[in-house]
């Protein structure tokens, strides 16, 4: 990048407990955590943003209280995080300030993100702390989350996460070093990936499983890619036991970026890794709020042309007429997933009914379904009052791409598509 402006980049790093603590002894890996502290800190200096997404509260906790290994009981996991995370947040901050760099701490859960303003809010807490060259540290607030308001794994953390700051990258720290079409460990053959344009046509070996002490593993990282990439984040996996090459990676990615290389010219090679690369239209900030930071409460199935004047151009509401059937029982002001269905009842030539994206709804489930099908006028008499003439303003919904459309899952289509 030599002779050439530099960009002020934003830069989320995830590591897993794997990468922070022994998966038998659970003592800290203090060869990993020095360089991956040397490289956010070279990161700073260079004029970038950080976040440092850290798992490892619970195998901290479990060093601490000398047992062997992850209980099952939910409370007794949710203590040893309580008492792993102020150890852990303890040594971050030991090693960060043996180089003068403060950093923070920020723990969350899906119900801190799930009120707009609150989200907004968060957003404003990292704008701050980059201002101050801090560097935030955020965990799940496993303390106290449940399986409704989990993010089920920080690798979904980290995304959202890169979402909500507007990141330019998302590195996902792993125990290989990139995306192989087959297994590398069981296969000689086996091919790097090194650059995924599309995740939708991505061929990958994912049987790599999380750690004895974590809970992702390769297919969760897939996803965390595809939430990362919508808004525009390009997102890297690569070896955890080798932080340092985050500068090299992010420095290559650039200088192909502000120069794409000429097919005669000597080109520099970058550390192994796979690349996701952006969505070139990366979807709205609210959008992305709506579509992944908002745990669903159940399902509204609608009808095809709905969907294609809601997705359209003309970017309409969700009318009553629309709605052809309600699974699930939510509130007012809750998100519910939108499932496309063709007719009622379904014919063997329909397509499968597919989930297209999200919706704040303006009525409960009991509502909807007792309005479903009909015209706005006949709310009214249907309920006995009118608080919308729509399901859900268009404001409040967000669609995936129609490439990542994803099918319905079968606990959806239970009983006849799921359909009261």
């Amino acid at each position: 990048m030599a002779g050439q402006a530099r960009r002020r980049l934003t830069i989320v790093i995830k590591l897993g407990t794997s990468s922070i603590v022994d998966e038998k002894t659970h003592e800290p890996l203090f060869s990993i955590l020095s360089v991956i502290v040397k490289t956010c800190v070279k990161l700073i200096k260079d004029g970038h943003r950080v976040v440092l997404v850290s798992s490892g509260a619970i195998g901290v906790g479990l060093r601490r209280m000398d047992l062997d290994r992850r209980p099952k009981h939910l409370p007794k996991v949710q203590a040893l995080a309580a008492i792993g995370q102020c150890r852990l947040m303890s040594l971050w901050d030991k090693l960060f300030d043996n180089l003068n760099q403060p950093v923070a701490q920020i723990l969350l859960t899906r119900n801190d993100i799930a009120d707009r303003t609150q989200y907004q809010n968060a957003q404003a807490t990292f704008t701050e702390l980059f201002k101050m060259n801090v560097i935030p540290i955020v965990n799940e607030n496993d303390t106290l989350a449940v399986t409704e308001i989990k993010f089920g794994d920080n690798d979904t953390l980290s995304a959202i996460t890169a979402g909500m700051v507007q990141a330019d990258y998302l590195f996902l720290m792993t125990d290989v070093d990139c995306l192989y079409d087959k297994n590398p460990r069981s296969n000689p053959e086996a091919r790097a990936i090194e650059v995924v344009e599309d995740i939708a046509d991505l061929e990958a070996d994912v049987s790599s499983a999380g750690s004895a002490l974590g809970t992702g593993g390769m297919s969760t990282k897939i996803v965390a890619a595809r939430f990362a990439t919508s808004a525009g984040v390009t997102t890297v996996i690569t070896r955890s036991s080798k932080p340092g090459n985050i500068p090299a990676i992010v420095s290559y990615i650039e200088s192909r970026r502000a120069a794409p290389p000429s097919p005669r010219q000597n080109t520099a090679v970058a550390p192994l890794h796979t690349r996701f690369l952006p969505n070139p239209h990366p979807i709205r900030d609210r959008q992305f709020w709506l579509l992944y930071s908002l745990a669903p409460h159940g399902t509204i199935f609608i009808d095809y042309g709905a969907w294609k004047k809601m997705s359209g151009t003309s970017t309409r509401n969700l009318l009553p007429a629309g709605v052809v059937g309600v699974e699930g029982n939510f509130g007012q002001q809750e998100a519910a997933r939108l499932v496309v269905v063709q007719r009622l009842p379904p014919t063997d030539s329909d397509p499968a009914p597919f989930e297209v994206g999200r919706a704040l709804v303006n009525y409960s489930a009991a509502e909807i379904r007792k309005i479903r099908g009909l015209k706005s006028t006949d709310i009214h008499e249907a309920l006995g009052y009118a608080d919308s003439s729509y399901v859900a303003l268009r404001g409040n919904i967000a669609f995936y791409e129609d490439k990542r459309s994803r099918p319905a899952t079968p606990a959806l289509l239970d009983g006849g598509v799921g359909l009261d």
